[in-house]
């Protein structure tokens, strides 16, 4: 199985909906991950602010940023290997590394509710 890793650049948060205004490209990684995840697959994100040692451990994101500067994350691998720089992975291409259908990145979740009325 392929393993995805996403090296964010320094914010406060993933999802994008923790300033003033809503970044609807983070929301949408942060959806496309989680249903990822949820599916078993094994992708990561990692934040420079939070975790600034996995950057300065993971030799190829390292030669990135040493390169051209924290402005060129997001970083993202693909088994160890820099697919992306700069910008983040649309629904289409992790959906081609993992070999699922880019709709099921998309998809809500379906839940049943069961309701009982008492009088």
């Amino acid at each position: 199985m392929k393993k995805i890793e996403i090296f964010d650049p320094a914010m406060c948060c993933s999802t994008g909906v923790c300033g003033p205004s809503v970044d609807p490209e983070l929301t949408r990684v942060a959806s496309a991950v989680y249903s990822l995840e949820k599916k078993g697959f094994d992708v990561k994100r990692y934040q420079l602010t939070n975790e600034p040692e996995k950057f300065a451990n993971t030799h190829e994101v390292n030669k990135v940023l040493h390169a051209k500067g924290p402005n060129a994350l997001p970083v993202v691998l693909v088994d160890e290997q820099v697919v992306k720089v700069g910008s983040y992975p649309t629904n289409e291409e992790l959906a081609e590394w993992l070999g699922v259908k880019s709709e099921e990145l998309t998809e809500k979740p379906k839940v049943r509710l069961s309701l009982t009325i008492k009088k």
